[in-house]
């Protein structure tokens, strides 16, 4: 998987890390989504596990979704579109047998970074209370397998610990720093509640390792935008499930015109017609590709 940062060459998602330039992952949850966010000038998508849970399930992310119904998703995905795949693997699914299965499974279907978390399973959205962690020795068990599992280096394993929410700021950076000590391609830690959490973060891992943030509209972190992070020191941000958002605020006001109005003609300043859906997939293209195979002795 390569892409092309300040026209300097190809490059991968893991020397994109290396750079001083943020990289900016918006949340997906199929293929249109993702080729959306390509065509939009995003070289980095994040699939959400969380997004999946919403769209796919219509449900909350309480650790409903299976491995594959994820790696269907991104099979998907990487079949439409070329774009550097961020993960969500949750707690890789299991113990580390699991992970390590999770990780070859991932990586086969196109995924460039797959990340794990330490919470138990099943498990809950890192902006929800109630949760519970593994111990650290388990999760750092569970890096190494996937570390051991990936086929290729390029794949990136992320770290990430929920600790903050049940062990406070330092038992989340302990945690971080053991997952950094096992091998972890970029760290995670999740639910930052303030400017002097990161800090702490990056006084311990800035210039040792990428560090990733994510930013969930009404959760626990205070957004922030890309360039802000990237001066704090963050390499990766994701946007995981800010797309579902708008797309169901948008989407109930689409029923709720149809409902009233009994057409969507009132909506259709804010919709693309037919033709323009279409131009968009790329439908006459195929129709002419295809054509070239067909049985012209008929």
């Amino acid at each position: 998987m390569t892409n092309t940062l300040n026209n300097a060459g190809p490059v991968t998602l893991k020397e994109r890390l290396q750079s001083s330039r943020i990289i900016v992952a918006p949340g997906v949850y199929d293929a249109l989504s993702a080729s959306l966010a390509e065509q939009a000038g995003f070289d980095t998508v994040y699939l959400s596990g969380a997004s999946l849970a919403y769209t796919k399930l219509g449900r909350p992310d309480i650790g409903l979704m299976s491995l594959t119904e994820v790696n269907d998703t991104l099979a998907h995905i990487r079949e439409r579109s070329d774009i550097s795949i961020v993960v969500d693997c949750d707690t890789g699914f299991g113990n580390a047998l699991n992970v390590m299965r999770s990780v070859r499974l991932l990586e086969r279907s196109g995924a460039n970074a797959i990340q794990l978390e330490d919470q138990t399973y099943p498990k809950r959205c890192g902006h929800l209370r109630g949760k519970t962690l593994v111990s650290q020795g388990e999760m750092v068990g569970k890096i190494k397998a996937a570390l051991d599992a990936r086929l290729s280096d390029q794949t990136l394993i992320i770290g990430r610990t929920d600790a903050i929410a049940t062990e406070g700021i330092e038992g989340a950076l302990a945690r971080a720093q053991a997952y950094y000590e096992a091998g972890a391609d970029v760290i995670f830690v999740e639910g930052i509640r303030s400017s002097e959490q990161i800090d702490q973060v990056m006084s311990q891992f800035k210039g040792k390792i990428p560090v990733m943030a994510n930013m969930v509209e009404g959760g626990d972190t205070p957004l922030q935008d890309a360039a802000t992070l990237q001066t704090m020191g963050f390499s990766m941000v994701i946007f995981p499930g800010a797309l579902v958002r708008a797309f169901t605020y948008m989407a109930s006001k689409f029923f709720s015109t149809l409902k009233t109005d009994g057409t969507t003609n009132n909506f259709r300043n804010q919709m693309l017609d037919f033709k323009q859906l279409n131009d968009y997939l790329g439908t006459q293209s195929m129709l002419e590709l295809g054509q070239q195979y067909e049985d012209r002795s008929r």
